[in-house]
């Protein structure tokens, strides 16, 4: 063999230990679109479940307010019934009277009247009294059977306002049950999301916080363009779960004050704003319509035009504008006015 023997032998080592090493295994880091990923997701989770809560807020209010209503209409048809049934009394009383009296000869027929006469003016006062009588035991007749029906109206009436009391009552207590849970399932997937943002790295956080187009928009005359001018102001300003302005906004409460700030009220809930004005096809998006995103109808956005949306994300994005179709699955789209 050609060389010094010392190189040989060093040369020979060397390959002994490269064929024997074991490779050690790369471990998989997370990306970053894999980190941001992720916060979306959670993010996303966050919020349908804080329009939840609200929905259930809104109902709860509701239920509270038919309780309300039955309380209201049991304590109307029981005044109602308490003074039918003191009409039925009175008016008992007096046709237990007249009928009493005509027993004892005050109610006399035209010939026993004639014959009782001591004269023709005597005659024409006993037909008069006889006319007179007749009429009050008639009216009295028809008021007590009005008394008697009103009074028996009263009683169906507070039956019913009772059970509807009831029922409400029972559906109200549950709904303050459904709002507590929903109230921590919310607020522990608020912490996740807000803990998964904290991890993200500074390039991350950079992506989300880019304030996209701001450049001026032309909005159009009226309502919605009163909206849309509205929602396009609020660009810059920060997300945050629950918030309804004026510094911060999250998606439904945003909507909703562009389109006060027009003089249109609309419901706080993405679900309630997925019910307003008239739906309309995605070929016909106009300014100002809403554009309400997944199945579960949980994210909302205002048309800037046929193309693009402005609309509050989520926490750390501002309220910016974004391509219509990239902001999520398309549930359903309303226009609000015309």
């Amino acid at each position: 063999m050609n060389g010094h023997p010392g190189r040989r032998s060093a040369a020979l080592a060397a390959a002994v230990i490269a064929a024997l090493a074991v490779p050690t295994p790369a471990v998989a880091q997370p990306n970053a679109s894999d980190a941001l990923a992720k916060y979306e997701q959670l993010a996303r989770e966050a919020e349908r479940l804080h329009e939840e809560h609200l929905k259930a807020q809104d109902d709860l209010k509701a239920k509270q307010g038919d309780l309300d209503r039955a309380n209201a209409d049991l304590a109307d048809a029981t005044r109602v019934g308490d003074l039918a049934r003191a009409d039925q009394e009175a008016f008992r009383g007096q046709v237990d009277v007249l009928t009493e009296a005509s027993f004892e000869g005050a109610r006399f027929t035209q010939l026993s009247a004639l014959l009782v006469s001591d004269s023709q003016q005597d005659f024409l006062n006993r037909m008069s009294a006889l006319g007179v009588l007749a009429a009050d035991n008639e009216e009295a007749l028809n008021r007590l059977s009005v008394a008697v029906d009103t009074a028996e109206q009263a009683t169906a009436d507070a039956q019913d306002a009772q059970q509807r009391a009831t029922t409400a009552a029972g559906e109200a207590q549950r709904l303050v049950t459904d709002l507590a849970d929903r109230k921590t399932a919310m607020n522990k997937q608020v912490t996740d999301a807000r803990a998964q943002y904290r991890s993200l790295s500074a390039t991350d956080k950079a992506v989300l916080a880019a304030p996209g187009d701001t450049s001026a928009v032309a909005v159009p005359a009226g309502a919605a363009g009163a909206a849309l001018q509205f929602a396009l102001s609020q660009r810059g300003k920060p997300y945050v779960f629950g918030s309804n302005g004026p510094n911060s906004w999250d998606c439904s409460s945003l909507t909703q004050a562009a389109y006060r700030a027009a003089g249109v009220t609309i419901g706080r809930t993405t679900y309630v704003q997925a019910t307003v004005g008239r739906a309309v096809t995605r070929a016909q998006v106009q300014p100002g319509d809403l554009i309400i995103y997944y199945s579960g109808q949980s994210h909302v956005a205002m048309a800037v035009d046929g193309v693009r949306a402005v609309h509050a994300s989520t926490e750390g994005v501002p309220v910016k504008i974004a391509d219509i179709d990239s902001i999520g699955p398309i549930s359903v789209i309303r226009r609000v006015v015309g």
